[in-house]
Parts: structure tokens; C-alpha cells; sequence
């Protein structure tokens, strides 16, 4: 079995990409869908950050507008919340790959891959990348997205030349969806994995 990671900034149509592995028949996880399923309502770690982070859980929800808001501003703060959400998703990461145990690949898609040294848990390390004025029109369409947040998150993640330069692949979103399909494919097929769909 094949590990690959699928990382890359905001923007740069990660989902897009994972979406097109899925299609081709490479079970897919997600840690920020599965970090958004553990923060949401009756997930397992909503308590836990309401214990670290008063205020930020009204009547059982997790406001993650006001999460994100405090851990932006104050890095330890961010360390703190990484304490409690990496080793869970990490968890539903390893039972991931035992139920998808005669894959022959699977899809990690990671948005801070390198950012928290994650890289070397995987055989392949695939980068999503469009230009700066697409990745930034793409972000600041998202609701609740400001210029002022857009710079405080590009900040905190790796630049994405640097990105690209560690990557084994790089797939180019900045273009049309069916050139991007047979970026995907190509890989699949450089690395002998037959594709389906």
C-alpha cells in the first residue's frame, strides 16, 4: 500500500483535487472533515476545548469563529488546541488505513503536512497549487473570510514555493478541471496505481 499525502495553502483546491483521487478509486481521508466532525455538535472533542478555552462552548456547541479567533492570535494557544485535536485525528487516521487495509493507495489529505513535520509518515507527498491571485480570489470567496484572517493564516503556513520544492508531485489548480483530472491520473499511473471511475 501506497501512503500519499495531499497537502497545499488555502485555496489551492485540495478538496478539488481529493475529490478526483476519490473518483479514481483511492479512498480518501480528510483530517480537516474529520477535525470539523470531532468539533462539531456532540463531537468527542468538544468538552475538551471548552475546558482549555472558556468561552468558547455555548450549550454544548463549539463556536469555531471564536476558536479560531484566539488560537490565531496567540501561537501557544494554537499549540495547546494541536495537543488535544492531533493525537485523536491521529487515531481515526490509523483505523482509516486498517479498514481500508487491501487498498493499494491511499489519499492523506493534510493541510499542514509540513507545517507539523508530518511529511515522513508518508511514501509520497502530492502539493496542490494554483497562482497567488487565484489561491487568494478562491479563499476570500469562503463566508467569514477576511483579507486580515487570509494574511493571519497564510503566515502560519509554509510559503508555497518551499511547498512545491519538497513535494514528489505538484498539481497545477490554476487551470481547467479536466487538465487538472489528468494531472491526477498521470500520477496514479507513475506510481502504478490502475485508476477507476
Amino acid at each position: 500500500m501506497i501512503k500519499i499525502a495531499l497537502t497545499g495553502s488555502i485555496g489551492m483546491g485540495k478538496t478539488t483535487v481529493a475529490k478526483m483521487f476519490e473518483k479514481a478509486g483511492v479512498p480518501v481521508f480528510d483530517a480537516d472533515a474529520v477535525v470539523r466532525r470531532l468539533q462539531g455538535p456532540g463531537g468527542a472533542l468538544v468538552e475538551k476545548i471548552g475546558e482549555l478555552f472558556p468561552g468558547t462552548v455555548r450549550c454544548g456547541t463549539l463556536d469555531r469563529e471564536c476558536l479560531a479567533h484566539i488560537v490565531l492570535a496567540d501561537p501557544s494557544k494554537l499549540k495547546a488546541l494541536e495537543g488535544v485535536v492531533h493525537p485523536t485525528v491521529q487515531a481515526w487516521r490509523e483505523a482509516f488505513i486498517e479498514e481500508h487495509s487491501t487498498s493499494p493507495a491511499l489519499i492523506f489529505e493534510i493541510p499542514l503536512l509540513f507545517e507539523t513535520g508530518s511529511e515522513k509518515q508518508f511514501d509520497k507527498v502530492v502539493v496542490v497549487s494554483a497562482p497567488a491571485e487565484v489561491q487568494r480570489a478562491r479563499a476570500l470567496a469562503r463566508q467569514g473570510m477576511s483579507e486580515a484572517k487570509l494574511d493571519s493564516i497564510l503566515q502560519r503556513q509554509m510559503p508555497d514555493e518551499e511547498k512545491r520544492r519538497r513535494a514528489d508531485f505538484v498539481i497545477d489548480t490554476g487551470t481547467d478541471l479536466s487538465t487538472t483530472e489528468a494531472q491526477v491520473r498521470d500520477i496514479l499511473a507513475c506510481l502504478g496505481i490502475a485508476a477507476s471511475g
